[in-house]
């Protein structure tokens, strides 16, 4: 099946969404999906206002229409609210194709934590962009009955997995000779993490700051105790998660926390916020430590055991994320060339692609498909 993701989160963006988008994209390509994407690099693009390293897409409505219709797809995803994704929702509207979106990001928890603004105003604006979606994509249970509360409609699980061959425990790891124990965030280092919450935290030994933001050089002007040590990924990304001794997460607004599960991969026990997303993950486990008090939480968690936090990770699988996404795509047939737009199955998409490609195999002369997914940079 020929799948279309429209995301405004991309590279050179690292960040949970991208990574869960990159991951899932993967995984469906290994399932035999072709996965396009539709990503700000291909558009002439400004920075974000407060927030630099995010490019927002300009004038994209006329070439994001031109790029759809291109490509054909059988099902289109909207991942994100931004420029991008209010030029899809308007293209797919205007032609009458069905579409699923993700709630990825508590925007109105972010613009709150900005600029005040009431969270029933931001709510109303996402409210507004999601009603035409056919499946809401969200990420745990609790997320999905706060959004029913605020008014969304067609919410579906979507979850989340983690790479357990790169994030895995090194009991060679550490981060030297620093006071112990380590403590460690890793994430944007913007307002709405919550950091200098974690960094007022009266506990013994060393934090650690991994990631880059617009919040960077206020935090190491009044923290110069803590040790940033910048962007990471890769193998530098998981040994500094290996490398710590508790995992503490201050956020309040994120949907999910990817980097927990890595955390978690890596044998670190975390500590959370009694809030839906982190806690989600933790909650009833040996695993991490939540309480109301982060220091409390923070303490608790450097009792948990290493096993315990790998355990828990090795249930999140990213095939069954794959699975769950496919599953909650919203197919269809026709919809370009003047033909009406009719929505099916997945099966049905599925089986119908898997046919045309075995008749293509069958046939010798035929040249071999090109599937390089849009905006993805050549291996």
């Amino acid at each position: 099946m020929k799948i279309l993701i429209v995301t405004d989160a991309w590279y050179p963006q690292v960040n949970g969404v991208v990574r869960t988008l990159e991951t899932v994209r993967g995984e469906l390509g290994e399932m035999g999906h072709d996965v396009h994407v539709i990503s700000p690099d291909q558009f002439k693009t400004i920075p974000c206002p407060t927030y630099p390293e995010i490019r927002l897409a300009l004038f994209a409505k006329r070439k994001m229409a031109k790029m759809i219709e291109a490509l054909h797809p059988v099902a289109i995803h909207i991942s994100t609210e931004g420029p991008l994704g209010q030029a899809a929702r308007a293209y797919c509207l205007k032609k009458g194709l069905p579409f699923s979106t993700a709630y990825h990001t508590r925007f109105p928890e972010y613009i709150h934590a900005r600029m005040r603004l009431p969270l029933s105003i931001s709510y109303r604006g996402m409210r507004k962009f999601h009603s035409k979606s056919r499946s809401v994509m969200v990420a745990t249970e609790s997320l999905q009955q706060e959004l029913s509360d605020w008014g969304f409609n067609n919410l579906h699980i979507w979850s989340r997995g983690v790479d357990l061959n790169l994030f895995r425990p090194r009991p060679e790891a550490s981060f030297g000779d620093f006071p112990k124990p380590h403590w460690l965030f890793v994430g944007r280092v913007a307002v709405e993490k919550n950091i200098g919450h974690f960094l007022d935290l009266d506990l013994p030994g060393t934090k650690f700051v991994v990631g880059d933001g617009p919040q960077l050089n206020e935090l190491k002007g009044k923290y110069p105790n803590t040790q940033f040590l910048g962007k990471k990924i890769g193998e530098e990304l998981a040994t500094a998660f290996a490398s710590a001794d508790v995992f503490v997460f201050p956020s309040k607004t994120d949907t999910f926390g990817l980097v927990i599960l890595e955390a978690l991969a890596s044998g670190t026990p975390v500590a959370v916020f009694p809030v839906q997303g982190p806690a989600d993950i933790v909650r009833n486990t040996k695993a991490g430590a939540i309480d109301a008090d982060l220091r409390e939480a923070a303490m608790a968690a450097l009792e948990l055991k290493s096993e315990d936090a790998r355990a828990l990770a090795e249930q999140y699988s990213w095939h069954n994320s794959a699975s769950q996404f496919l599953h909650n795509l919203a197919p269809f047939s026709g919809g370009f060339d003047g033909v009406e737009a009719t929505p099916i199955s997945v099966d049905d998409a599925t089986q119908h692609i898997s046919a045309g490609a075995k008749s293509q195999t069958d046939d010798e002369t035929s040249e071999p498909a090109n599937t390089q997914p849009i905006g993805q940079p050549a291996q």
